[in-house]
């Protein structure tokens, strides 16, 4: 951007409050711990890393963490955390790392800022310096969510194009992890309980955003220590939603039909 402190005022108005996004990203949390517990002195690389929510996160937590961005205004921020950070580009500083150096390399909302080109050197390079086992976790806007795929997505300037989960799961697929799973995230918890769904709701509640966490080969029984967090599921996809509205529509019809039917019952009783 033209001016160096428009973005970080973008981020500040549209993003979320530090609190907001350190409780959004807690669920990594439980991915990453995993991890500390085979690799005591792992580290976590964040690409783009903005404001620090999870490098902060991270380090309250005892694992060992370090950001890069091209943003002054976010290093700054970080700075004053005394948080572990460098003004680079962030592909470019993951290609110099060495095989096997890291437990888990994250991007929290890049992949939508990217070439899909360098979308494809992260994922495969990615691969390359992860250790066995270890992580990357991508997360983006969910086009799948009618509100964020018209109108959201499009008020950051700086936004290229939507992904759709399908597309961003098919890379580390293509790059042979072992295994890859879709999280939807930040939805409303109380609408995965709601019965009576509105047309509103199927526009704007689908989980406005979704993470791509993919691992890397290792010993079964390593894996293994991952699988309930991998067989989870996460989130509110439009699938859910949509059959939720359609069988509130179902109910509906059935009772205008059944009132339309009695008052023609009603109507022969009394001409008779």
């Amino acid at each position: 951007m033209s001016n160096n402190s428009f973005y970080k005022a973008f981020e500040d108005a549209h993003r979320g409050s530090r609190e907001l996004i350190k409780k959004r990203v807690g669920i990594y949390l439980l991915f990453a711990k995993k991890l500390k517990e085979l690799y005591e002195d792992g580290e976590v690389l964040d690409i783009g890393c903005g404001r620090g929510e999870w490098l902060e996160l991270l380090k309250e937590n005892e694992v060992r963490a370090k950001g890069v961005d091209l943003d002054e205004g976010m290093l700054s921020e970080c700075s004053k955390r005394s948080l572990h950070v460098e003004c680079a580009n962030g592909i470019e500083f993951l290609k110099k790392q060495t095989d096997e150096s890291l437990m888990v390399v994250s991007a929290f909302h890049v992949v939508e800022h990217i070439p899909f080109e360098d979308l494809q050197t992260l994922v495969e390079e990615a691969k390359r310096v992860l250790k066995p086992a270890g992580l990357l976790i991508l997360e983006t806007p969910n086009p799948e969510n009618i509100k964020v795929a018209t109108e959201n997505f499009y008020l950051d300037p700086t936004h290229t194009k939507p992904i759709p989960a399908n597309l961003l799961a098919f890379l580390p697929q293509f790059y042979r992890y072992e295994r890859v799973k879709i999280l939807r995230l930040q939805e409303s918890p109380e609408l995965a309980e709601k019965a009576d769904i509105t047309l509103s709701d199927v526009f704007e509640g689908v989980s406005p955003d979704y993470a791509v966490i993919a691992q890397k080969k290792a010993q079964h029984e390593i894996l293994e220590n991952f699988h309930a967090l991998f067989t989870q599921e996460y989130g509110l996809p439009l699938s859910l939603l949509s059959a939720k509205f359609e069988h509130r529509l179902e109910k509906i019809t059935l009772k205008a039909t059944q009132a339309e039917e009695k008052a023609t019952q009603a109507e022969e009783k009394a001409t008779q």
